[in-house]
């Protein structure tokens, strides 16, 4: 009889002795909802688990239970290496490429490149949270209210708020079954979807400043001076990229951010099921879906922002 791979991938779990569970570089909720709702599941099952970001975990999500078990470094020998909601190997930060190949990759970007011994990928998912929140029982695992709350953040931030065209039925059954977890769905809501800190407010300011339009398309950047002038922490864009994407006249949105280094973080966002942007942010080495996806480019702003708006342009119109 051939196993389902939901039959292995339990079997590989009940075999598991040290795991360690990550997700992608610069983590957003789905990442950190990913990391915690699986990582609570194997610990309420008895397992020896190490959830851990290299980059630390961002502070919009720290209010979440167990967050704080979220380390930044792990311990000891691993037997079970895990990524969740990371397209390709890259993504992973590179202190961890030391041990190897994973033994399990779960995600739900259309662009994954199947990196791992075992790799459980459904694009047609919002979101790696709810590719969890189906398989983790059929694994085995319990999950708990903690857990629950992790799994449903994922839903909400990679949805932008239920509100992306890859919603489906079945994510609003998920969200249901996981608020019935005693899960305050109003405050998650405004936490992780609607709060801003003064910082990222002011953040915001610096790139709506530099905001411009062609056509059907609107982009703005964010520099390394306008984050150290206003005193913000992270290296992302505190979902500037968001706000963009609401401008009814441009379906179409860029935010470009400097990154240490000589680089440029580009995220891409498209409303309407006509366009997609993954394929441009795979040209440049990125990926992700058609409505979302970014990209990391090497170069100064003004070298790669006019490359990036060229290849948009041209690939889209």
């Amino acid at each position: 009889m051939i196993e389902t791979n939901d039959a292995i991938i339990k079997r590989r779990l009940g075999e598991a002795e040290r795991i360690l569970i990550t997700g992608h570089i610069r983590p957003d909720g789905d990442a950190v909802g990913s990391i915690l709702g699986l990582g609570l599941a194997l610990r309420a099952s008895g397992k020896d688990v190490q959830m851990v970001l290299p980059d630390g975990l961002p502070t919009a999500f720290r209010h979440l239970e167990g967050s704080d078990q979220i380390s930044t470094t792990w311990e000891g020998d691993i037997d079970t290496f895990i990524t969740v909601d990371s397209a390709d190997y890259q993504r992973i930060h590179a202190d961890l490429h030391i041990l190897g190949k994973p033994a399990l990759n779960i995600d739900h970007h259309i662009t994954n490149e199947r990196y791992a011994e075992l790799n459980l990928v459904e694009a047609d998912s919002v979101s790696t949270t709810s590719v969890l929140t189906e398989h983790i029982p059929a694994w085995g695992l319990t999950i708990t209210p903690a857990a629950a709350a992790a799994l449903l953040t994922g839903l909400i931030t990679d949805t932008l708020g239920f509100r992306t065209t890859s919603m489906v039925p079945k994510a609003l059954h998920q969200a249901a079954d996981l608020m019935a977890y005693g899960i305050d769905m109003p405050d998650l809501y405004y936490r992780v979807q609607i709060s801003r800190s003064f910082k990222a407010a002011q953040y915001w300011g610096k790139g709506l400043a530099t905001i411009e339009r062609e056509g059907k398309m609107v982009w703005a950047e964010l520099s390394l001076e306008d984050r150290k002038a206003v005193g913000y922490h992270g290296n992302d864009d505190a979902d500037l990229i968001n706000l963009l994407s609401a401008i009814e006249e441009c379906p179409i949105s860029l935010i470009f951010v400097e990154q240490p280094k000589n680089a440029v973080k580009i995220s891409w966002r498209a409303r309407g099921k006509e366009w997609d942007v993954a394929q441009i942010a795979t040209s440049f080495g990125g990926g992700g879906h058609r409505a979302a996806a970014g990209a990391t480019v090497q170069g100064s702003l003004d070298e790669v922002k006019p490359k990036v708006l060229r290849a948009t342009r041209e690939t889209l119109f």
